[in-house]
């Protein structure tokens, strides 16, 4: 310590004031941030909310931290422009892929394409946004070999420069719903007018009522003119069978537990049914004169 002090004492008297007043920021602005962020997290109880004033408390305490500091050593820095100018050509070259990322950060949380929370699929990783850095944003990984749009466990980190040159699809911005379909195959012989009511109600009960869906308001931002409906049971046919395909609105992160109510209710309703049976790849053997309807047999020879 003491030879640390006769070390700035033999400093250029201005070169000594530019580094004390430049330890007396630092030290100030950290406990300035110290104490606002106790402040917030003995009054917020919320995660999200104090993962947000933590974040912003450090954003702005770095953006005060380099314009205080630069203040200080303005003018020093002022007879070293063309030098810095050149070093920042530089280093713009050398570090292109940071300050791209760097870039990225900025546009997010300009443009804010997702926002803490959403549910994103970006550079082939789909998972929930659950942190926004500066250089990349990390996302909890959902799909991959789980099912469903399961979570795998892993955080997955992306560099916010794929905002430039990705895809991006957010399951919450605009309208907070997604459509899922689950086809469901019954035999030719099964009462298949029946077993399509049966759906259609099975829907009803469990997907999102377009009405709901539609109070949500999307024509502010996007131009959308139809989106939201009631869910609906479509009718189509297979090798196998009559395809009954039952499409409704759901949450992004219900989708699978909708599924399963879905196809819980199903089973029940056509385990109850003598005339609706599943179909499923068969092998079986037709004879052309005995079997389907009399004006479509094969004559007997």
């Amino acid at each position: 310590m003491d030879e640390l002090l006769r070390n700035l004492g033999t400093l250029d008297a201005a070169l000594r004031d530019r580094l004390i007043n430049t330890a007396i920021v630092v030290v100030v602005l950290l406990l300035v941030r110290w104490g606002l962020v106790r402040l917030v997290l003995a009054r917020v109880s919320e995660p999200e909310h104090r993962y947000r004033w933590r974040k912003t408390a450090t954003y702005a305490t770095a953006i005060l931290l380099v314009l205080l500091v630069g203040r200080v050593w303005s003018s020093a820095l002022s007879q070293l422009g063309t030098f810095l100018g050149l070093m920042t050509a530089a280093l713009a070259i050398a570090l292109q892929d940071p300050v791209t990322n760097l870039a990225g950060w900025v546009f997010i949380l300009w443009r804010k394409p997702f926002r803490i929370g959403d549910r994103v699929q970006i550079a082939g990783y789909a998972g929930d946004v659950v942190d926004i850095r500066i250089f990349q944003f990390s996302v909890m990984e959902i799909g991959n070999w789980v099912k469903a749009d399961g979570s795998t466990g892993r955080i997955v980190h992306i560099p916010n420069g794929k905002v430039f040159t990705e895809p991006q699809a957010n399951y919450n911005s605009a309208f907070p719903f997604i459509w899922n379909e689950l086809p469901v195959l019954v035999t030719f012989e099964s009462n298949w007018r029946e077993a399509k009511a049966i759906l259609q109600r099975v829907a009803l009960a469990h997907g999102m009522p377009g009405t709901q869906a539609s109070n949500v308001l999307v024509s502010a931002q996007y131009s959308i003119s139809r989106l939201a409906g009631d869910p609906t049971v479509i009718t189509s046919v297979e090798d196998s069978g009559v395809l009954l395909t039952i499409r409704y609105l759901c949450q992004p992160r219900e989708r699978r537990m909708t599924a399963e109510a879905i196809w819980e209710a199903v089973l029940t309703e056509f385990g109850q049914r003598a005339d609706i049976d599943f179909a499923y790849p068969t092998t079986r053997f037709y004879h052309n004169t005995a079997e389907g309807k009399p004006g479509a047999r094969a004559p007997l020879p």
